[in-house]
């Protein structure tokens, strides 16, 4: 029998057809094939050298000191064609009963490393981290401007999960509201606290580490679980096991804990699936709401394996037809381990580092960080 399951944070329900269950290898013949990328490609705005074909930048990691040069290994820059503008008033008015505002916000590209052919799973985790903390940067600076509610960092990852240029890059949209899906995760939360002076996400992790059988990896400070009402297949959560409402409020070494968790599950998930397209968001608290004792920051993976066709679109029930404890079954028995496949995959004759030795070895003497305000 199909299955209906409801998330307990906002009250959606979900059908898991369990008798149209499908295996990883099912899924192969929708994903579309793309070349293998060379370390580097001339035409690339996003390669070392090309700096001058991008805004200029807003933050960088780098050897030296010069902004807009080649010799940084992460960078950010301001989207060429924005969503959002980041001059200007909000201006809010109606038009009759319809509610407007200026498009005021902000539209960031992060370059998540130097080399083209790169991308999160077989990063070192060192570089995911370097990444990670250039997120944390980002949002630090952008919550300063009392226009942003709320500031959403997402990855998109092949053509068809939208990303429209191949190098290695995740976003950062500033808005001046806060979206209705956090909204609608906000309000779940508040009532869940309200009748048990507990953060929801906070027993679903305890739940979830206790039974094991959604539960894909885990660290000393967080976990990747598939959710009990998975929209999607394969959908994968990452959260800290420790209460936190806001990703920036994170030190360095669980940057570092955590970093080695993403890899791992984007490792899984490509080894396992194919090199799937996907999407994942950070979900964090409001702008201004870091210490809320209901929200907890969480990172949600979204493999691109299905279409939302008719049913889905007229009614927001979504159809799931791997069951979350069968996709995590099968990410956990993804046995090859991500740290022998980077030597092969990098052609890089340097032995992989470990989140320890990363850890212990985060540096005073780091290069210089070039920051420059627009």
């Amino acid at each position: 029998m199909p299955e209906l399951r409801k998330d307990p944070i906002t009250q959606e329900w979900v059908i898991v057809a369990t008798e149209r269950a499908r295996r990883p290898s099912d899924f192969t013949h929708l994903t579309i094939a793309e070349p293998d990328k060379p370390e580097y490609s001339p035409t690339c705005p996003f390669c070392p050298g090309k700096e001058l074909m991008t805004p200029p930048e807003i933050l960088a990691f780098r050897q030296g000191r010069e902004a807009n040069t080649a010799d940084w290994w992460v960078r950010v820059v301001p989207n060429k064609f924005p969503a959002l503008a980041i001059e200007g008033d909000l201006h809010k008015r109606g038009a009759g009963m319809y509610d407007m505002m200026n498009g005021v916000g902000a539209h960031e590209v992060i370059i998540e490393t130097p080399k083209h052919h790169l991308d999160p799973s077989v990063m070192t985790v060192e570089q995911l981290a370097e990444v990670l903390w250039a997120y944390r940067e980002r949002y630090l600076d952008l919550r300063k401007d009392p226009r942003f509610k709320y500031i959403l960092i997402f990855r998109n990852h092949g053509k068809v999960a939208g990303a429209s240029l191949e190098h290695p890059h995740s976003q950062l949209i500033a808005t001046p509201m806060i979206p209705i899906d956090v909204l609608n995760e906000l309000q779940g939360a508040e009532t869940y606290h309200k009748f048990h002076d507990r953060c929801i996400w906070c027993d679903m992790v305890q739940q979830e580490l206790d039974q094991g059988i959604r539960v894909v990896n885990d660290t000393e400070h967080f976990v990747a679980f598939e959710p009990f009402a998975s929209k999607y297949p394969f959908e994968t959560w990452l959260l800290p096991k420790q209460h936190q409402a806001s990703f920036p409020m994170m030190t360095r070494e669980r940057v570092v804990d955590f970093a080695g968790l993403l890899r791992d599950t984007l490792f899984r998930i490509s080894r396992c699936l194919n090199s799937p397209p996907y999407n994942f968001a950070l979900h964090t608290a409001p702008c201004g709401n870091e210490d809320s004792e209901v929200f907890h920051w969480h990172m949600v993976i979204m493999p691109r394996l299905t279409i939302a066709a008719g049913f889905e679109m007229g009614t927001g029930i979504y159809i799931n037809v791997t069951s979350p404890e069968d996709a995590a079954k099968y990410l956990r028995e993804t046995t090859v381990k991500a740290e022998e496949s980077l030597a092969e995959q990098v052609n890089s004759d340097e032995p992989v580092e470990s989140v320890e030795q990363i850890a212990d070895s985060r540096p005073e003497e780091q290069p210089a960080k070039v920051e420059v305000k627009l």
